[in-house]
């Protein structure tokens, strides 16, 4: 693990983000990458001293962590990475599809023609990744995440965004697994189509339910 860009340690001085939050985002990408796993004790000091700061930022950083449900914190034990049951799965897709079948909903009945051909856009770069086979599933995956943020800020509401934005976090936890499962990549891009065919015939209650089955196919693979 390379140390804190030495831009936000010299003389003590900050990016525009408080350090806390530096250190918050380095430590959420070691663990979307799996660099720690779920259920793995997280080694305070050592990762202090590998990154050139004192605690007080570290554990300030593990709070937002913890807030986002990707840490946990354990009495006189530390804290730990998440370990999402399949209750915990469960509940966070059914989430997801509640509020961004809602906003898809929306998109289809009040997007802009520019905004549907930016998301054309994104579509089109989906297809692309998946035709390059299995070694850009990742890049896959954050084609998809781009496409489904673009379109929930085009329905406009902060207040979804921002609850999408923890849950995805969540989901992120177990993705790796349901990202190898053989064909859900080809799944996923069908169920894209379905979902931006509705778009552009502006059927309000097609893309509705064309993103609650894309949800509900992405649980079963997750389980």
């Amino acid at each position: 693990m390379s140390a804190l860009p030495s831009e936000i340690r010299q003389n003590g001085a900050l990016s525009p983000r408080a350090l806390y939050e530096e250190v918050a985002e380095l430590l959420r990408q070691r663990i979307f990458k799996r660099e720690l796993e779920p259920g793995s004790w997280i080694d305070e000091l050592r990762i202090a001293e590998e990154y050139g700061i004192s605690r007080t930022p570290l554990r300030e950083a593990l709070k937002v962590l913890a807030a986002e449900g990707l840490v946990t914190m354990k009495v006189r034990r530390g804290a730990y990475v998440t370990e999402v049951s399949t209750q915990d799965l469960s509940d966070v897709y059914h989430l997801l599809s509640l509020l961004e079948s809602d906003a898809a909903g929306e998109v289809a009945a009040r997007a802009t023609s520019a905004e549907l051909i930016e998301l054309q856009g994104l579509h089109a770069a989906l297809e692309d990744a998946a035709q390059a086979g299995p070694q850009e599933a990742l890049h896959f995956f954050a084609l998809n995440e781009q496409f489904h943020m673009r379109m929930l800020a085009i329905a406009n509401n902060r207040w979804r965004d921002q609850m999408v934005a923890d849950l995805r976090k969540v989901m992120k936890l177990n993705r790796q697994n349901s990202l190898l499962k053989t064909g859900r990549t080809t799944e996923s891009l069908a169920e894209h189509r379905a979902i931006m065919d509705s778009l552009l015939r502006r059927d309000a209650k097609a893309a509705t339910e064309a993103m609650r089955q894309h949800f509900n196919n992405g649980l079963h693979a997750a389980m």
